[in-house]
């Protein structure tokens, strides 16, 4: 009898991978992102200072840092089916504490520390150090549909969440987001792993491990290089791990000095808070579409190109923020918009897989959990620097005018760091092997 077909449990497993994560950052990465909407009623509520309280996401970011490395090599040990259900549980707890605080420092220890600090593991950098393992040929494609479920749920969730806060108050808001956290325990638990090889399989569906991947040879450019077995001490020592980590700090920056300011910002100039909030939630919206055709593009075209067009648009949001400030300009503040989620989101779908290429092995969340903690101090250091320039100066024009200098400098460092010399994407391979194919 002749044996059966192989089953591709493998393509079909990945996808599954993929889909939790889409889950899992919908709800961690918008419980992260609605420290936004939380942040204009609490000021109203408790009177404190913007820099002061937009101080506790900051300390979340910054106290995240220190646990991004050893995150990194809990995955590489335990894998994400115990790493990423603890992060809910501390996530959870930290909504459910800051219901009962009273002081600046209550606020920052439960929903700045627990909260924000405890989402990592769920969040881009977490899922982005074991998602690579698990494609190769769509790795771009297959981040950016993981990462585009936070653009899904923030449309349903942003406006909800306002409703909740003009009915019932913050303090309900942050149980609603406590009980979604706490369903990513078992979800996780159950679900997620870290890479096909722990059963038995190759990354892009192509059967089963051990087998020769199709995609591999074609795709090395530095075979040095792309032989290396990584460690942590290893890649710190070339200087394209520094030229990464410089880069991600400043796109971190941009990106959650945004997140973090904006409403408060369009309410300044004149826009309603309803309307102000809608705007966030729409960003979440074009961000799943800029997610998955920035990730696209990166595997057809390169790493590179696909960072340069998505932090463009971050330029293009700090130079329309700027424009905002005396002509509150609906026209405007949808092109902040567009340009925002449509291409600056995008850059997270290169994000995993960019370190992926240049530093892959048994040590790559390790190692990228390092590079983390540069993107995290940036992400920290941003919205406290913009909060902290408003109280001292009464506007937020000068940190908008760093923000479009530091996106462009990000851009720079990723292009120096180069993944196009180690190994090409799937669409750079295959041009390269039909001008081959054309030389013999």
């Amino acid at each position: 009898m002749a044996a059966s077909p192989p089953i591709r449990t493998n393509f079909f497993y990945g996808w599954v991978v993929v889909a939790v994560a889409f889950v899992s950052m919908g709800i961690a990465v918008n419980t992260r992102t609605a420290f936004s909407l939380l942040y204009p009623p609490i000021l109203d509520d408790f009177g404190w200072d913007r820099g002061e309280t937009a101080g506790a996401f900051s300390l979340g970011f910054l106290a995240s840092t220190a646990a991004v490395p050893l995150v990194g090599m809990l995955i590489d040990r335990s894998g994400p089916r115990v790493v990423l259900p603890l992060a809910g549980l501390i996530m959870a707890a930290g909504l459910v504490a800051v219901t009962h605080v009273t002081t600046p420092l209550g606020f920052s220890l439960t929903i700045g520390l627990l909260t924000v600090g405890g989402s990592m593991p769920l969040t881009y950098i977490g899922h982005s150090m074991f998602l690579p393992n698990w494609f190769v040929r769509k790795r771009g494609l297959a981040l950016g549909i993981a990462f585009a479920g936070v653009g899904i749920f923030s449309v349903v969730l942003m406006p909800v969440l306002q409703s909740v806060i003009e009915k019932s108050g913050w303090r309900t808001a942050c149980i609603v987001l406590a009980v979604l956290c706490a369903l990513l325990i078992p979800f996780n638990f159950l679900f997620q792993r870290k890479e096909p090889e722990s059963m038995g399989l190759e990354p892009d569906g192509d059967g089963k491990a051990g087998d020769a991947p199709k995609h591999a040879a074609s795709a090395v450019v530095d075979v040095e290089w792309a032989g290396r077995e990584w460690t942590l001490g290893a890649a710190m020592r070339t200087v394209r791990f520094w030229w990464l980590a410089a880069g991600f700090f400043f796109a971190l920056y941009a990106w959650y000095t945004v997140q973090v300011h904006q409403t408060r910002y369009l309410s300044d100039v004149g826009f309603g808070a309803g309307e102000a909030a809608f705007a966030l939630g729409l960003v979440g919206l074009c961000g799943v579409a800029g997610q998955i055709w920035i990730g696209h593009f990166s595997d057809r075209i390169g790493r590179e190109w696909a960072w340069t067009i998505g932090m463009s648009g971050f330029v293009v949001t700090g130079l329309t923020l700027l424009a905002l400030d005396g002509n509150p300009s609906r026209f405007l503040m949808y092109l902040m918009v567009a340009a925002q989620g449509l291409f600056g989101y995008g850059i997270a779908s290169v994000f995993g897989a960019m370190p992926a290429e240049l530093f892959a092995g048994r040590r790559f969340a390790t190692i990228f959990g390092m590079l983390g903690v540069f993107g995290n101090i940036g992400a920290g250091v941003g919205p406290w620097l913009t909060g902290d320039l408003y109280d001292r100066t009464g506007s937020y024009q000068s940190s908008f005018v760093i923000l479009v200098v530091l996106s462009v400098a990000s851009v720079g460092c990723i292009w120096l760091a180069a993944p196009r010399k180690v190994r090409l994407v799937a669409g750079q391979a295959a041009r390269r092997a039909v001008v081959a194919a054309g030389g013999d």
